[in-house]
């Protein structure tokens, strides 16, 4: 049976992968160490997801080790060998803010982590697909030098841009504020690049936005549609960081995702980059996100605007598609805003109840 090893396995991208590779009869090995706990606290723990898996799939095995484990990581790629077809990386510290409270645990996370799992793959299966989730932080804050128009709920670039139908992997990395977040991540996503190019070993940066899913253990400072939905639903106060609220991101389902990942594999390239967002059909600014949630939920939400915008978030962040949908036609988005946010609610909505009335 083929292995595939998928880091952070127990988060929103990485559990979705387990059960998506598992069903197409992977033996899937994942990599776990619940740091989102230790991240954000034991609401974001990722834990529970773990578990799930463990009881849904016998061909799902739980190893708990840290990514900057360099001699952790060798032996568990040593131990499955050419046996490993497709490795998923997914484990990563995510959050822009979080990541100037402990630099050094940031980069060695992101950037060393993923050097230990290139090198691991390299030295025991160079021919298995490297899938790593980049981020559009790797562009800065170049975004937010578009020539962007407030309407009454959202920013958004006149039709004529060359980006209004979203942003491209032309957007330069440079000469821009990355944040501490942005700068370990283009780390990562320069090094399986290199990967791919120096030693022909077949790579890919997916370079997301806001990734979301019904089991998303949201936070205040990552995964925002899962952690306003549940604010709504509990009653308790929301902030908005700047911009009026009318920031856009465009918000793509974890298995839309996953199913990215499951095309490259059928035909890899080496180092290859896609920017991988909701685009044009599935996007939304914090207005419009906080409107549907309370149209859902059925309550109002209680927020509050604080002027100061996080240091290098985006006002407006919409993916370009297109290469992806040229290299990969088989792919298409199945998800859009409204849709997640429904299951997003009915998949939670019970527990998060019952957590505020204990």
């Amino acid at each position: 049976m083929p292995v595939a090893i998928v880091t952070g396995s127990g988060g929103l991208i990485g559990s979705a992968a387990v059960r998506r590779f598992a069903q197409d009869g992977f033996d899937v090995v994942g990599v776990e160490n619940d740091m989102r706990a230790r991240f954000f606290g034991p609401d974001a723990s990722t834990a529970r997801n773990t578990r799930d898996l463990l009881a849904a799939y016998d061909t799902f095995h739980s190893a708990e080790l840290d990514v900057r484990d360099r001699d952790g990581v060798e032996r568990l790629f040593a131990a499955h060998g050419s046996a490993i077809e497709l490795v998923v990386h997914t484990a990563a510290q995510p959050s822009h803010d979080w990541a100037a409270s402990d630099p050094h645990a940031d980069f060695t996370i992101n950037a060393n982590g993923t050097l230990n799992l290139l090198q691991a793959a390299r030295d025991h299966a160079p021919d298995a697909t490297f899938v790593f989730t980049s981020t559009n932080k790797v562009y800065g804050d170049l975004p937010n030098h578009l020539p962007l128009v407030a309407t009454d709920t959202r920013l958004e670039l006149p039709p004529d841009h060359r980006w209004h139908g979203g942003i491209d992997t032309t957007m330069s990395i440079d000469r821009s504020l990355h944040s501490l977040f942005g700068v370990s991540k283009a780390a990562a996503d320069l090094l399986v690049q290199e990967h791919g190019r120096y030693f022909g070993m077949p790579t890919v940066c997916f370079r997301g936005g806001c990734l979301t899913g019904p089991q998303h253990a949201g936070a205040q400072l990552h995964g925002f549609l899962a952690y306003l939905m549940r604010r709504v639903v509990t009653g308790e106060p929301y902030t908005v960081f700047g911009y009026g609220g009318r920031q856009v991101r465009d918000n793509i389902h974890c298995d839309d995702v996953v199913a990215a990942f499951a095309a490259f594999h059928a035909a890899p390239r080496c180092a290859a980059v896609y920017n991988l967002g909701g685009g044009r059909a599935s996007n939304c600014s914090m207005l419009e996100a906080i409107a549907l949630c309370e149209r859902i939920a059925g309550r109002e939400l209680a927020w509050t605007l604080d002027e100061r915008a996080r240091v290098g978030d985006h006002r407006w962040w919409i993916s370009d598609l297109a290469a992806f949908e040229r290299d990969y036609p088989g792919w298409s988005l199945t998800y859009d805003v409204p849709a997640v946010l429904r299951e997003i609610h009915d998949a939670n909505a019970e527990r998060w109840e019952a957590m505020v009335a204990s």
